[in-house]
């Protein structure tokens, strides 16, 4: 199923995407199903069964124009996201004029993001240190459905209820600043994460088993302002989602309910796309339209939004003064994610 979070009457609503892009509203079904999406997905055993039987039989179903979109998982458990894509990787590493870091090999990582500033489709507003050298990343991303701790790779493909497009909205000087402590990232990535427009179950999608876990192929673009700048396949990642997740749940209990994102596809941000020379000091501002399309998973459209400063003349030591060369080899600079 096209699981959805929308606006509609003034209320927050969840429901599916149905053929033709309609919207069934599970609250208005028999027996209703007026929950939000957490509780859907943790209690999924029992209620996912009811929504596949509205979605067979729909009733109450409204034009896609008469709601507002919101992330499809608007306030996860919490967020990380990863760095399983060697060719992005690699290739920010070498613009950086380093050599690829053998540990990404031994096992994947993942760091905390924001998982109170996540997005949908629409505006994402920005501030004016967010502007400078902003960037858009493209990844996709997991939902948990299960409890998980010290999980095998089965285990972990099982609990996977879903995946997601995801825009790891970038910062790129407040994050070379911050780095350069070795810690983080933070300011440089918690203003805003976009999820959406759907958060679609396992069953729907061309997913295939391998000995490292399961496999998703889904081709992958960018566009900005109608030009297409990013494209990739899921299934490039060096790590898959199970390995991330039996890493993750290593000695602790994680829940349904929390967003894994892959890291950036190959050729998946303006960094990385910049410091190859296919673009020339590219970077986002406000009015720009980003959109980002995964193959059975929909087409997240953005606007960057600027929002004016609330302080006025800010020290120059809560956000930086000076802008690093992104491309300069430093154990400072940025991951590239």
């Amino acid at each position: 199923m096209k699981l959805v979070t929308f606006l509609h009457g003034g209320s927050e609503k969840i429901g599916a995407v149905l053929d033709g892009g309609r919207i069934l509203d599970f609250g208005a079904q028999e027996p209703r199903l007026a929950v939000d999406m957490l509780t859907l997905i943790r209690r999924q055993d029992e209620l996912m069964p009811l929504a596949r039987a509205a979605a067979a039989a729909p009733k109450a179903v409204l034009e896609a124009g008469a709601v507002t979109l919101l992330a499809p998982v608007p306030r996860p458990v919490s967020m990380r996201d990863g760095y399983a894509f060697r060719q992005h990787v690699a290739t920010a590493r070498r613009n950086r004029g380093l050599e690829m870091i053998e540990e990404f090999d031994l096992f994947p990582v993942t760091y905390f993001t924001n998982h109170l500033a996540v997005t949908g489709p629409g505006e994402v507003k920005v501030q004016d240190h967010h502007l400078v050298r902003l960037d858009f990343e493209l990844e996709v991303a997991i939902v948990t459905g299960r409890s998980l701790r010290n999980a095998t790779l089965e285990e972990a493909d099982a609990a996977v209820f879903g995946y997601m497009v995801m825009n790891d909205w970038s910062a790129r000087m407040l994050q070379m600043e911050e780095m350069k402590l070795s810690l983080g990232p933070c300011k440089g990535k918690d203003f805003a994460t976009s999820l959406g427009p759907w958060l679609v179950t396992k069953d729907e999608l061309a997913i295939e088993g391998s000995p490292k876990g399961e496999l998703l192929h889904a081709a992958m673009i960018c566009e900005v302002n109608g030009q297409r700048l990013s494209a990739g396949n899921v299934d490039s990642m060096n790590w898959t989602f199970a390995q991330i997740l039996q890493r993750t749940s290593y000695g602790i209990q994680m829940h349904p309910g929390e967003v894994i994102g892959s890291g950036t596809v190959g050729t998946g941000c303006l960094l990385e796309l910049n410091g190859s020379k296919i673009t020339d000091n590219l970077w986002l501002k406000a009015g720009d339209e980003v959109a980002m399309e995964i193959a059975g998973l929909g087409r997240l459209v953005n606007t960057v939004v600027h929002v004016p400063e609330r302080l006025v003349g800010v020290p120059a030591t809560l956000v930086g003064g000076v802008l690093p060369d992104l491309y300069a080899g430093s154990p400072g600079g940025p991951a590239g994610d």
